[in-house]
């Protein structure tokens, strides 16, 4: 049921978009991305693993050969992926009876520290190089900025290099959330004018913890909310990092950051 789920939006959007599509392929636009989201799903992110049980299933039994796949799967559009993912958003804002959201960021380790040096697909770039504060540990990929529903649901994402702070990334978001919800962030989210302006312009009540030495400090009774909310995005980021493999495999810096984001969208269908 999933699989035909997730099937049935990638192909009505395909159809909504009118997203011409050449009357000799074998595999439609929404077959290819059905492939690379079950394989998100369910065979973390092994492409070849999902080929094969598509085709033997009947699911899809056209199915093309691993390197025209490859290049059908990356030939789709990037703003494409990111509309199936603002369409379940959508329907999970609608479902959020709380009001409630949450924003954080986790990193994504392209290879381990000692490899850097090494690294085809991301040559040795400081850029790359982040910190990982809860773990107390650097690490060299990139980090996934997301706001999700206190239900685990994500509403919004942006993937960049891992050296990018919090409240930089964050200053871009769209913040689409209904007029009085409540969002909630961990210092790393501390800039007060910013505070003030989202709180004046959009109606949103940005809560964010605050330091112990903190010029604003919020009242006991706030910073216990804030905390009790907060909790919700790491049980979020297990859910998606649980359909990581020890290691993401790919060839391409576009690679690397598709198949981050198919895990994301993964999750996505996954909360339906």
């Amino acid at each position: 049921m999933q699989v035909i789920t997730v099937y049935c939006i990638c192909d009505d959007l395909v159809k909504f978009f009118e997203i011409k599509e050449d009357v000799q392929i074998k595999m439609s636009t929404a077959e290819v991305l059905t492939t690379a989201i079950t394989a998100a799903m369910f065979f973390a992110g092994n492409q070849e693993r999902a080929r094969t049980f598509l085709k033997e299933y009947n699911y899809i039994p056209n199915m093309l050969s691993k390197s025209q796949f490859n290049r059908r799967l990356h030939a789709i559009p990037t703003d494409f992926y990111s509309t199936i993912f603002s369409v379940l958003a959508e329907v999970f804002k609608s479902t959020n009876k709380s009001d409630e959201y949450v924003t954080d960021s986790f990193p994504v380790a392209v290879c381990k520290n000692i490899r850097i040096g090494r690294s085809k697909i991301y040559r040795k770039n400081e850029e790359y190089r982040g910190k990982c504060v809860s773990k107390h540990e650097y690490f060299y990929g990139l980090r996934v900025h997301l706001i999700a529903t206190v239900n685990r649901e994500p509403i919004e994402i942006k993937i960049t290099p891992g050296s990018y702070h919090d409240i930089t990334v964050f200053r871009q978001f769209d913040l689409d959330l209904p007029e009085g919800s409540t969002l909630y962030g961990d210092s790393g989210y501390t800039d007060y004018a910013y505070e003030d302006f989202i709180n004046e312009a959009s109606g949103i009540n940005f809560l964010v913890a605050r330091k112990s030495n903190s010029k604003r400090p919020h009242k006991p009774w706030v910073s216990a909310l804030i905390s009790y909310g907060r909790k919700t995005i790491e049980t979020t980021f297990s859910a998606i990092t649980s359909l990581f493999p020890k290691s993401i495999h790919a060839v391409t810096a576009k690679g690397f950051e598709l198949k981050v984001f198919l895990f994301t969208l993964a999750h996505s269908f996954n909360c339906l």
